[in-house]
């Protein structure tokens, strides 16, 4: 029995550790990169609004990032047939092995997954994700695009970027409007293509790669989703012929299958989607014959396989805001079962007291969270942390900016954020999701 994993990854790994935008196997280097790093390097000064020991977690992440598995690590035989074997590291044993190995930061896992046929087998094939998800190992990395086709990833532990590959796709879908969502290792895109048939691009952790061909049993856009572990729910939105829904499915990452869910009590679209309290919840949204905006929210109980109506969940919309047609769905993430709402035209942070079925105000949001009508603005959970992205005041030029925040379920103070990092961009943030593995 190991007593220390700690202590003995520091002597399984060297201390010396590549940046993950050049990781030899499943985060090969794209032009650019390199100018990127020195962009982003200059940020990391410490400054009033940077926190360099943010939580214990961190900490803890930080002193097991110790990437560099050598093969006289991995001994026995030395012969080629040994280093392919099922043993991982034979002085502890496969099991041994295992369970450090989940405990590394995936961001190690390019290394890990290049000294021999065993470790690659681990990660290539999502076995070491489903373990950590089975041992509530979780790290979640924030994804965003702000260039058509482009999408970047963000460590906001170890603070470090990383290009994906670009999209592959038609111009119709490069220059339609995206919606995305994170789920279990995969990072789904959903758009219009050329023949203006409904399209969902998949980007896959596991092979640094896109795919697409993957169709929903109903086809739409601008619905409500969210993931939790390898399932995500999708629901409302329009069809193919605009027509606002009521339907819902659930997609499994794992399976790569849709299954159809029960309806919902009203159709809406342009509405939110979270997981709370082990339920899935579809917030506000506009329904009805005459677009009326939906104050209310649904609740799906997974077990029980039924929606019930849960009235005033949506959060008050500020009185400058816009026209319903033009303004954001709900901006709304859950981080420790509590629910937020970003009010971006008050500029104010939001608490849905759960209880009395009421929102209330906390404070503010970063100086630098500029939207229209709450477009390019990013709100995300990004586990114990809630994430805002703000990108320039107008396009052409200026840079983004990621803040986050660590509320307490019982703290009804002010947020404190603290600024993670800024980027070089000429875009607000088209789109972002997290994922968590």
């Amino acid at each position: 029995m190991v007593e220390d994993r700690k202590y003995l990854l520091s002597r399984v790994f060297s201390s010396s550790r590549p940046s993950e935008s050049k990781w030899p196997y499943m985060y090969p280097q794209g032009e650019g990169e390199e100018e990127e790093e020195e962009d982003s390097s200059q940020s990391k000064l410490t400054n009033g609004k940077r926190a360099l020991d943010d939580a214990d977690d961190d900490i803890e992440l930080r002193q097991i990032k110790t990437p560099k598995l050598t093969r006289s690590s991995i001994h026995g035989n030395d012969d080629a047939n040994n280093d392919d074997g099922d043993s991982l590291i034979n002085d502890i044993g496969r099991d041994n092995s295992i369970s450090c190995l989940i405990r590394c930061s995936r961001s190690d896992y390019g290394s890990i997954a290049s000294l021999n046929r065993s470790f690659r087998s681990l990660v290539k094939s999502g076995d070491i994700y489903r373990l950590r998800r089975q041992n509530r190992i979780v790290e979640h990395w924030v994804y965003f695009s702000c260039q058509l086709l482009e999408w970047v990833a963000f460590n906001p532990v170890a603070r470090r970027w990383v290009n994906l590959p670009t999209m592959p796709s038609g111009v119709t879908f490069m220059c339609a409007d995206k919606e995305s969502l994170a789920v279990g290792t995969d990072l789904l895109v959903l758009g219009k293509d050329d023949d203006s048939s409904h399209v969902i691009y998949r980007y896959s952790l596991l092979t640094n790669s896109w795919s697409s061909g993957m169709r929903m049993n109903s086809p739409r856009c601008l619905f409500g989703s969210a993931s939790l572990g390898e399932i995500a729910i999708f629901a409302g939105g329009c069809d193919s012929l605009g027509r606002i829904s009521d339907s819902a499915e659930m997609y499994n990452s794992e399976l790569k299958t849709w299954t159809t869910l029960p309806k919902m009590n009203k159709p809406r679209k342009m509405c939110s989607g979270v997981f709370m309290d082990g339920k899935f919840y579809v917030i506000g949204g506009i329904g009805g014959s005459d677009s009326k905006v939906l104050t209310c929210g649904e609740e799906f109980d997974l077990e029980t396989r039924r929606w019930t109506e849960v009235p005033e969940m949506s959060p008050p919309r500020s009185r400058e805001m816009a026209a319903a047609s033009a303004g954001a769905p709900p901006l709304v993430a859950v981080v420790g079962n509590e629910l937020y709402a970003a009010d971006h035209a008050d500029m104010e942070v939001r608490k849905y007291d759960k209880e009395g079925k009421k929102w209330f105000t906390l404070g503010r949001l970063p100086e630098r969270a500029d939207s229209v009508n709450g477009w390019g603005l990013a709100f995300r959970a990004c586990g114990e942390r809630l994430i805002v992205i703000g990108g320039p005041r107008s396009s052409g030029g200026g840079f983004i900016e990621l803040n986050s925040w660590i509320p307490s379920a019982s703290d009804r103070s002010p947020p404190v954020w603290t600024l993670l990092d800024r980027k070089h961009s000429s875009n607000f943030v088209y789109n972002c999701a997290v994922m968590g593995c």
